[in-house]
């Protein structure tokens, strides 16, 4: 096991950089990647997002790069624009020459922006495959001199569609290459990928990340009907009480739809998904770490670029389809140190995904009773006593005491503050009701009992 990044080939002004930024140990990833890239192996890295892999194919290229030419000689493919705005920041971070340029090309930013830095001279490119191909076909992008080429999240390139794209950009890069592909998983098109462009490359596993239980605490919600999911959310957002939360959703409809329904309940709630412009994402970023925002209803794809460090909920409104996805989602909480819980929301019809990922994660995740009215009431008066003591020792108390005295006079005082309280628990989202006939039984549809026959007249009196 390999303890320092000293240890692995890197030069000392690299590995002093690494120390300033408090990269102390080397990551699995990085402890097998990095030697070999510096021996000029081509590789294949199979290892999820949040294990460092930026890092290990980074720092093998920075050493590497000339930043006297000021041709592109290391490009850097990904699905998202998140994840190239993320990959150039990691590796500018990383870099010790102030003359060594790195710049991230996507849609969604202006093209002559993109088009004026590459003519000033770009070593480092890392961009997605629609804006590279662009840029290509405009005569602005040269990759005659490409010495290295990383495909990042190969297997998300593949859901996404891109694996064409990709080909296309790989047929214009210099045969006399460096190349390294990573992966959380192999599918059989990304295997093909990897025979067709690469060159005898070293394949690199390492064991997929499990959510541990003294960091992350796993439990589940059960759902009794399927229309109610909304409903069981909302409730499980008043019983926990998240400070800041990720509800990951499956398309951009449901993440625009649930934030619609949050905000209309009076939710500090917005959505992120790939229908958003490139700004718009930032300043929602932006406001998120910075406490503006609660909760943010997101799609897996675009939240690839969403990096929160005091996180404390990851909430899965919807199961993803692999157990890999559900460790990438909930690893998002429970960093730097710090615990994080991560909720699922569960019906019947979903508990066969339940036991792969509790297999997965080798644990069993608790599947908890559908909240009740008298639950939520009971958190909301606990939230409400914290928030009393707090406003008992502030500064603006004082402006409100006339006012009580005034009520004083025609009620008890004891009255008034219950008032006050009751007022207060109003203001709460309306959700108790629903719950009620939610957690109620399902009535029986009762068969009315047959209309008795009536006996047609025969026309004759009796006598």
């Amino acid at each position: 096991m390999t303890h320092s990044f000293s240890q692995l080939g890197l030069s000392q002004h690299r590995v002093e950089c690494l120390e300033a930024l408090d990269f102390k140990e080397p990551t699995p990833i990085q402890a097998q990647t990095i030697p070999l890239l510096l021996e000029g192996k081509d590789m294949v890295g199979q290892a999820q997002t949040g294990t460092g892999k930026t890092a290990a194919f980074a720092l093998p290229i920075l050493e590497r790069v000339d930043p006297a030419s000021g041709a592109i000689q290391a490009l850097i493919l990904t699905p998202t624009r998140e994840l190239a705005v993320q990959v150039r920041q990691a590796i500018h971070s990383f870099k010790s020459d102030r003359d060594l340029r790195v710049l991230a090309i996507y849609g969604g930013q202006a093209i002559d922006r993109q088009i004026s830095q590459l003519r000033r001279g770009v070593q480092v490119v890392v961009g997605t495959p629609g804006r590279m191909l662009d840029l290509l076909s405009r005569g602005e992008l040269s990759l005659a001199q490409v010495q290295w080429f990383v495909l990042d999240e190969a297997d998300e390139m593949l859901n996404m569609g891109f694996i064409p794209d990709v080909r296309k950009i790989l047929k214009q890069i210099p045969k006399e290459r460096q190349t390294a592909f990573f992966s959380a998983t192999m599918p059989p098109e990304i295997y093909k990928l990897t025979k067709q462009f690469l060159n005898d490359p070293v394949t690199i596993t390492v064991e997929q990340p499990k959510a541990a239980p003294s960091r992350i605490n796993q439990i589940a919600y059960k759902i009794p009907r399927v229309w109610a999911r909304p409903t069981v959310l909302q409730a499980v957002l008043e019983l926990e009480n998240p400070a800041s939360a990720i509800i990951f959703v499956r398309t951009r409809r449901d993440a625009a739809n649930l934030t619609q329904q949050l905000q209309g309940a009076g939710y500090s709630a917005d959505e992120y998904h790939g229908d958003l412009s490139q700004g718009q994402r930032e300043r929602l970023l932006g406001r998120f770490r910075q406490g503006q925002i609660r909760w943010v209803v997101a799609t897996d794809i675009a939240a690839r670029g969403i990096h929160v460090d005091d996180l404390t909920h990851v909430i899965n409104y919807d199961l993803p389809d692999s157990p890999e996805s559900y460790v990438h989602r909930i690893g998002r909480t429970g960093r730097a140190g710090n615990e994080g819980t991560a909720i699922s929301l569960i019906h019947p019809l979903d508990l066969w995904k339940l036991r792969g990922i509790e297999k997965h994660v080798n644990q069993t995740i608790p599947v908890l009773p559908t909240p009740t009215r008298s639950q939520i009431e009971a958190q909301r008066i606990e939230q409400l006593t914290e928030e009393i003591h707090g406003i008992l020792t502030g500064e603006r108390l004082a402006s409100f005491l006339p006012l009580v005295s005034q009520l004083g006079e025609e009620y008890d005082t004891s009255a008034v503050a219950a008032a006050a309280l009751q007022m207060a628990f109003d203001r709460y989202p309306a959700v108790g009701e629903k719950l009620d006939a939610l957690n109620s039984p399902k009535p029986v549809k009762k068969t009315p009992p047959p209309s008795p026959i009536k006996r047609r007249s025969s026309g004759v009196a009796s006598s």
